[in-house]
């Protein structure tokens, strides 16, 4: 029996990477698809030592003419749709590219599949940020969304395109809306690497103080590993569906440093208000977090819960990853990446 052949667009981030080593062990032939710029990259895979069993394709998918020659080229089974401007900082500063990757990419592919007339099943990852302000306690495939970045609207759109596709032209489409989801493969600008990494560094000697943004955003946070099978059995069910992935907890990003700083067996306390509030080790009294303003986004996106229970009951998927667990992993990996800084 000829192996499955897998598509992943975005196979360097941290999603790709995990999902690329799983469908390895379930004995696919995955191809990656990257931008050339991103080749370099590749520390991930590396890492995950699978680097040189996956076929990397050096393309955008913001261009079409590529995509088409790529689906001519191999015989695609699964396609997952990883690929984005995914740091919602940036979006605010480059809303035109944010979309035209996250929204027009997406449309490329729906429409590449739908041309085929083929039976490509397709995954997008779509985002808790669609979310935005919803004003519900946990949020599930039925909440309204309010995105309030341009990386959460791009998204959004590409959201309900998968669904129009799905609807239309009777495609195997299904979005993922996964809640915020860790590891120590994690990109160092997003807030729980920027921690981890700061913190070990600080801990190591290697960094003064570390400055954030808003600490009382609170989030769902899982473990990412975890979430890679519930990407992997939505394309595999025989109808269809969205599906919210969550761990239906979430906690504020001053617990998360609270956690770490648990870990590292640092004595410290919190002093001041707002914009002067900062985390001070009581040893010798010097800040070791402070609160600067230029990361607070235009429109925060202030509480995230996801609630997982249709996921739960139909693809028999739940987080195995505490918190805690989460945080620790993460930790105890930037202090031996500091360690081993030349």
């Amino acid at each position: 029996m000829p192996k499955k052949i897998a598509l992943i667009t975005g196979i360097s981030g941290q999603d790709g990477a995990y999902l690329a080593k799983f469908l390895l062990k379930k004995n696919y032939k995955v191809i990656g698809v990257e931008r050339r710029s991103a080749r370099s990259n590749n520390w991930r895979l590396e890492r995950l030592n699978i680097a040189n069993k996956v076929t990397i394709e050096d393309i955008d998918i913001k261009e079409i003419n590529n995509l088409i020659r790529l689906f001519n080229k191999y015989k695609i089974d699964e396609v997952y749709n990883l690929a984005a401007q995914s740091f919602v900082h940036s979006s605010f500063q480059n809303p035109i590219e944010t979309s035209q990757v996250n929204a027009i990419g997406v449309l490329n592919i729906l429409e590449i599949i739908r041309n085929h007339k083929s039976k490509i099943k397709f995954y997008q990852a779509s985002t808790s940020e669609m979310f935005g302000k919803h004003g519900k306690k946990k949020q599930d495939e039925k909440t309204i969304f309010h995105p309030r970045s341009p990386y959460a609207t791009s998204k959004t759109f590409a959201h309900y395109s998968v669904q129009n596709y799905r609807e239309s032209y009777n495609l195997h489409a299904v979005n993922g809306i996964l809640f915020n989801h860790e590891s120590p493969l994690r990109g160092e600008e997003f807030i729980t690497r920027k921690i981890t990494l700061g913190l070990a560094k600080i801990y190591l000697g290697k960094q003064k103080i570390l400055k954030i943004g808003n600490i009382y955003s609170k989030r769902d946070w899982g473990y990412a590993e975890d979430y890679i099978e519930a990407m992997w059995k939505m394309i595999q069910s025989k109808k269809p569906k969205d599906y919210v992935i969550a761990t239906g907890k979430n906690h504020s990003v001053k617990q998360f440093i609270n956690e770490c700083v648990k870990i590292l067996k640092l004595n410290t306390k919190w002093i001041g208000k707002g914009l002067n509030e900062k985390l001070i080790n009581i040893k010798n009294n010097r800040t070791l977090i402070s609160i600067d303003k230029k990361y607070f986004r235009p429109a925060e996106v202030d509480n995230l819960k996801g609630n997982y229970n249709k996921a739960k009951r139909e693809l028999k998927w739940k987080p195995k990853t505490s918190f805690k667990n989460l945080v620790k992993m993460m930790i105890e990996s930037d202090l031996e990446n500091v360690k081993n800084l030349k």
